[in-house]
């Protein structure tokens, strides 16, 4: 239901945009309901687009260690083909290098396309894991077990095993 929700809250907005002569240039709403679908978040007219158009591409991609392809590929693998296509930016290869690289930032100042940083050792110390924010508490990364797929930063695991957002200027 909450997706029929979503699906339907972005025809009516491209129906309404359209009306009024305010779309986004070169918009495809029919891709971008689709992205939504596919991401589990509303995708507003102020939004990057491409930046939901890229991620929802990934999504059930394999998990590889090492991969940055679309047969496979880790954490850091999936921010640097994102980064690289929606920013026209070249990130450091591997989690722990994107931390450094990163202006930190709270979870309550994460904005869509920050980075998400997440401890995978006990100490909880040192950064594993990386993400993309997207919107409403959401963030796209590779789990070993599912692939790409969207979680929400709220989940217990994520909650506990959070070292910082990240902004990449």
């Amino acid at each position: 239901m909450k997706r029929l929700f979503y699906f339907l809250s972005i025809i009516f907005a491209a129906l309404a945009l359209s009306s009024c002569g305010t779309t986004k240039k070169g918009a495809d709403y029919s891709a971008l309901a689709q992205a939504s679908r596919r991401l589990g978040v509303d995708i507003a007219y102020k939004d990057n687009h491409k930046l939901y158009l890229e991620a929802a591409q990934w999504i059930g991609t394999p998990y590889r260690s090492g991969g940055n392809t679309r047969n496979g590929l880790d954490c850091s693998g999936l921010t640097t083909q994102i980064y690289k296509n929606v920013y026209r930016r070249q990130l450091p290869r591997s989690s722990r290098e994107q931390y450094k690289a990163a202006r930190k930032v709270s979870k309550k100042k994460l904005e869509e396309g920050d980075l998400v940083f997440f401890s995978t050792d006990r100490s909880r110390k040192n950064v594993g894991h990386v993400g993309i924010y997207l919107k409403n508490g959401k963030f796209i990364h590779t789990s070993t077990s599912s692939g790409v797929i969207v979680s929400k930063l709220n989940e217990p695991y994520y909650v506990s095993n959070w070292i910082s957002g990240g902004k990449i200027n």
